[in-house]
């Protein structure tokens, strides 16, 4: 008995098709509902609706705007450095010298790490009784004292310190990608570029910098929604806190449903989430790929 190439390719794709329908059409419908409704946690028969109350009170909310900087802070210095720290590595790593592959090879090595394990790594490195950090910055004399410098415990550092432990995480993966992407830039541009005497720089400038950007746009576009998720080494090293001080829109969320029992004002939070996520890879795909689509 044949099959039509239709229905073929229909029984191959069912699969996918139900998994992508009940983990991710569903529970996306069911947050968008929630998101109109006032219900407790504990007792979700007795909903209420009540339109679009629960946007208008997350918007006006004072802490949601203050997780909401947070968030923005965390993303622009934790993305801004790994791609920074991430290029000069691989622009180091690109030229094949003496112990390149064990150097890549121990550079890679954090990604092998859960993020979880991670927070609980920089916990006690930044921990401001027995902390390497803070035994480190005093014996090199930066610091007055080895207990000088309260890490998770200050909220003037709280955010900055799970932004480093962020940065250790995921700049090898920024530098993995931009790695592949020098690598793959044709050798014969530089030539042809030696051949009419440009400099490094300028080698770097008008061949390496406009080859790249493709790469470098996905590589920007995963980790900025990515670290705009983050939950699991902000949870582990602060919570949140001292206060609100470091506390992002994923663990204000999780605080907001779990311990606050406000199933619709936590959705009503995800939802304009997913939109922003939604906004800022609009914005990569129109401002940044369309012209490269242009030129190609």
């Amino acid at each position: 008995m044949k099959i039509r190439h239709g229905a073929l390719s229909a029984m191959f794709f069912m699969p996918a098709g139900l998994f992508m329908l009940i983990f991710l059409v569903y529970p996306i419908f069911l947050l968008v509902k929630n998101s109109f409704f006032q219900a407790d946690l504990l007792n979700p028969a007795a909903a209420k609706f009540v339109g679009l109350a629960n946007y208008t009170a997350t918007l006006s909310s004072s802490r949601f705007l203050a997780a909401l900087w947070n968030t923005v802070v965390y993303i622009f210095f934790a993305v801004g450095a790994e791609f920074l720290i991430g290029l000069i590595l691989a622009l180091l790593l690109s030229s094949a010298f003496k112990g390149s592959q064990l150097i890549r090879t121990v550079l890679l090595s954090p990604l092998m790490i859960a993020p979880l394990v991670s927070g609980l790594i920089w916990k006690f490195m930044l921990n401001d009784q027995f902390g390497i950090i803070n035994w480190t910055l005093y014996k090199i004399g930066i610091l007055r004292s080895p207990h000088q410098i309260l890490w998770l415990s200050d909220s003037r550092f709280s955010i900055f310190s799970t932004i480093m432990a962020d940065i250790w995480l995921t700049t090898p993966f920024m530098m993995l990608v931009l790695l592949a992407g020098i690598q793959g830039i044709s050798k014969s541009l530089y030539e042809a570029a030696e051949i009419d005497g440009a400099s490094k720089w300028e080698k770097f400038r008008y061949i390496t910098v406009p080859a790249l950007m493709p790469v470098a746009s996905v590589a920007l576009l995963i980790r900025i929604i990515d670290a705009a998720r983050t939950f699991d080494i902000v949870w582990v090293l602060t919570q949140g806190g001292p206060g609100f001080s470091s506390e992002v829109l994923s663990t204000y969320m999780y605080k907001t449903l779990t311990r606050y029992g406000q199933v619709g004002q936590s959705s009503a939070m995800a939802v304009i989430f997913i939109v922003l996520l939604l906004l800022i890879s609009a914005f990569f795909v129109t401002k940044i790929w369309s012209p490269q689509k242009k030129h190609a």
